[in-house]
């Protein structure tokens, strides 16, 4: 894919990512929105460019330039856009921004995700890419990447490799990070406040959850929950409880984490970590759910009691593929 070819002669952007961003979808979308700002100067010409996510959490607010051209869906074009990018993610979870997407006259699929089933017109997916920022990173002419494209790009590099500890991390993962580093941006800060910072009451959260979990197939399968009626309590949102899942990951001895959550009544987010063990993204997908092969995620509606058997089952299955 060519960027330039794939905007050329357009008058109106719109880019999105999958619903609750986290810093690879954040960085992605805006990195490219700055990255097309440049390339549209560098042309002389005037295009309107706008970014539709969800909320997402305040330490990637500050550490990830180009909020200005986030836009809310009812302040969008009438008119369909010419070009609409769907980063991170495949067209049909993009929430809101979908049906502006489904208008556009062309549609643009750049991700990372295997279970992308590549719906647009023109897509880049590749499942070996560590992240849509680093897949975005080749696809970007260098000499327009700038400081601010550059620490956009880093966050989203480190969101989805852990800061590089998770097996999905390569050599061009690494190459890149170096590459990006020359920009001067604080690096050693970023990676505190986005990746491992917490506020007061995400540790509550996560003190609360591990009290309350409990270890399956001989421990080998940890699950945490968190009721609706926990969260209003503790007076917490859905950004309150990023990295929980990862965090259930870290107990000694198991190969899978399973972390529900409830947004309404008997209707369950849930978010899988894996190591080598188990695909998660095939246990998300038997739920219409998808993501990566070590991390996933899906809703599921009904009581707790009656929808945890099913993952019990297919978690334990995936583990006997690998002979565990």
């Amino acid at each position: 894919m060519n960027l330039r070819d794939e905007v050329r002669d357009v008058c109106s952007v719109g880019i999105t990512a999958h619903e609750k961003p986290d810093g690879d979808a954040v960085g992605a979308s805006l990195s490219l929105a700055m990255y097309l700002e440049k390339l549209f100067a560098e042309e002389g010409r005037e295009v309107r460019i706008d970014v539709f996510l969800e909320p997402y959490p305040q330490n990637l607010q500050d550490h990830i330039p180009g909020a200005r051209f986030l836009c809310k869906k009812e302040d969008a074009l009438t008119a369909p856009y010419d070009v609409f990018f769907a980063v991170d993610t495949g067209i049909g979870r993009t929430g809101e921004a979908e049906e502006l997407a489904r208008k556009a006259k062309k549609r643009v699929n750049i991700d990372h995700h295997a279970s992308n089933p590549g719906e647009a017109e023109v897509c880049e997916i590749d499942k070996a890419a560590s992240s849509t920022c680093e897949l975005l990173y080749r696809l970007m002419e260098k000499p327009l990447i700038d400081h601010d494209i550059a620490q956009a790009l880093y966050v989203g590099l480190i969101t989805d490799t852990g800061c590089f500890k998770y097996s999905n991390t390569g050599p061009e993962s690494l190459r890149m990070a170096a590459d990006l580093l020359r920009f001067g941006f604080d690096f050693a800060k970023i990676v505190q406040e986005t990746f491992f910072e917490r506020t007061f009451l995400q540790q509550k959260i996560l003190g609360k959850v591990l009290s309350e979990s409990t270890l399956y197939l001989d421990g080998r399968l940890i699950v945490g929950t968190l009721t609706r009626a926990a969260l209003q309590e503790l007076g917490a949102r859905r950004e309150d409880i990023e990295g929980v899942s990862s965090d259930l990951k870290l107990t000694a001895g198991t190969h899978c984490a399973v972390f529900l959550h409830e947004d309404a009544e008997n209707s369950w987010r849930v978010s899988l970590r894996s190591d080598e063990r188990v695909n998660v993204a095939s246990v998300a997908e038997h739920f219409d759910g998808g993501g990566h092969v070590r991390a996933a995620g899906c809703k599921v509606q009904g009581a707790l009691k009656e929808v945890l058997p099913e993952f019990l089952r297919l978690i334990a299955e995936e583990m006997g593929k690998t002979g565990e």
